[in-house]
């Protein structure tokens, strides 16, 4: 059923992975705000994966809904998205780490912390999918 709470959960790391990436911005250098569109502008493949690893993060995450009829492929699907965002947070950790210049580079911006927020909301949407496969477990065995 499409009216679960891991439908909403899943639809909140779409949203933020898709959605607030336009709106809280990575770092701050000491002219300008850099957001994740900005990325694509710059001559380093690490710099153009970033925006591309948040679309598929959003993409993937707004898919998993639709797989409620198959609940193990949406489990499994949700820790690929988990993966996704854990290689996302190291990149971000890394090119931060790595900018030259880091001592202008000094305010970490939100968007840096948002791909945790997606790993937490995926995980709570893996709970709730294995919650419903116990379940028609558990009802499959009365029978």
């Amino acid at each position: 059923m499409i009216q679960r709470i891991q439908s909403i959960y899943l639809l909140l790391a779409a949203s933020i992975s898709g959605g607030l990436i336009f709106v809280f911005n990575l770092w701050t250098n000491l002219k300008e705000q850099v957001f994740t569109l900005d990325l694509f502008s710059k001559e380093l493949i690490v710099f153009k994966a970033i925006p591309l690893l948040f679309v598929l993060s959003a993409v993937v995450s707004f898919l998993i809904i639709f797989l409620f009829k198959n609940r193990k492929l949406q489990f499994v699907v949700g820790r690929l998205v988990i993966l996704i965002n854990l290689f996302l947070l190291g990149l971000l950790i890394y090119v931060s780490l790595t900018l030259p210049g880091e001592i202008s580079i000094s305010k970490k911006g939100v968007g840096m912390f948002l791909p945790i927020l997606v790993i937490l909301l995926i995980v709570l949407a893996n709970k709730a999918i294995k919650k419903d496969e116990d379940l028609v477990k558990s009802a499959d065995r009365l029978r």
